[in-house]
């Protein structure tokens, strides 16, 4: 019989596909950025690529904490959250200012192949980790990963002059997380932001942070980044629109006879209006 053989370009493509199913980015998105005080949301959770994806269908025993920081309130609504088999996400904005809400997941598991593992951490520039594999002779065996995810969002209730206590930059204690230096809604786009990268609390740096910026009618726009060794990134908000800032990080696994990686990825959302800052 014939022996059919790809092109490698086609195979390349293919692991390439395979490699980024396991790289979906996970985000908090409300309805709106921007509401008025008193209004009630339902936060919803994504997962996908490309700051285009679908709903989590994750049940509520994967949620760790969800954590809602209102201007001069911290509320804890993880048992809220999971009183049910189905998550609930509805939070009430009642106070002018910056609202924070974080929501981190407990461990999934996952095992790949050596070839989509290797596109994978290339992907997500854990090149530090591929050579790892190598020096531990791993690099042509398959990975077994836990990973967990740590999403924030930025929500403006009311006008952003009466945010004055700074929650926009609060630490929520998650694994990774990413801290704005600035608040985004005082500024207008054009304007540059800083964010600081921490992993268990210190700061982070070499990491690779992708930024998203999508528009309604216009093709989403990314930026990719690397922390300098301070943790810090600074890139500019080109135009109005909504915000997706990631990073992951990765580790051997403390147990290695459960995994033999750790990895956590952590998100930003927020919006950037078409108008003056008001």
């Amino acid at each position: 019989m014939p022996v059919f053989r790809l092109p490698q370009l086609l195979i390349l493509a293919l692991l390439f596909v395979a490699g980024t199913a396991v790289a979906h980015e996970f985000w908090l998105l409300p309805p709106r950025f921007f509401v008025m005080p008193g209004e009630k949301i339902n936060l919803h959770v994504f997962v996908g690529e490309n700051f285009t994806g679908a709903r989590w269908r994750g049940q509520s025993g994967r949620l760790a904490s969800l954590v809602h920081y209102a201007p001069n309130d911290t509320v804890d609504l993880t048992q809220t959250a999971t009183q049910t088999d189905t998550l609930a996400t509805s939070v009430a904005l009642i106070q002018p200012g910056v609202h924070l809400l974080s929501f981190s997941t407990t461990n999934s598991f996952v095992e790949l192949d050596a070839a989509k593992f290797d596109i994978y951490l290339k992907q997500s520039g854990l090149e530090r980790i591929s050579a790892l594999r190598q020096q531990r002779g791993e690099d042509g065996q398959s990975a077994r990963e836990l990973y967990r995810r740590c999403a924030k969002t930025l929500i403006q209730v009311g006008s952003s002059r009466l945010d004055t206590v700074g929650t926009h930059a609060r630490s929520t204690g998650q694994p990774l997380e990413i801290i704005p230096e600035q608040n985004p809604y005082q500024l207008k786009a054009g304007a540059s932001l800083t964010c600081l990268i921490l992993y268990k609390g210190q700061p982070l740096p070499a990491a690779l942070v992708q930024v998203w910026q999508g528009s309604a009618g216009q093709t989403t726009r990314i930026s990719q980044l690397h922390t300098n060794k301070n943790g810090r990134v600074l890139f500019r908000l080109n135009s109005p629109g909504n915000y997706l800032v990631s990073s992951v990080y990765m580790e051997p696994a403390p147990d290695r006879k459960v995994a033999d990686w750790q990895s956590t990825w952590a998100t930003l959302t927020f919006g950037i209006a078409g108008r003056s800052v008001q």
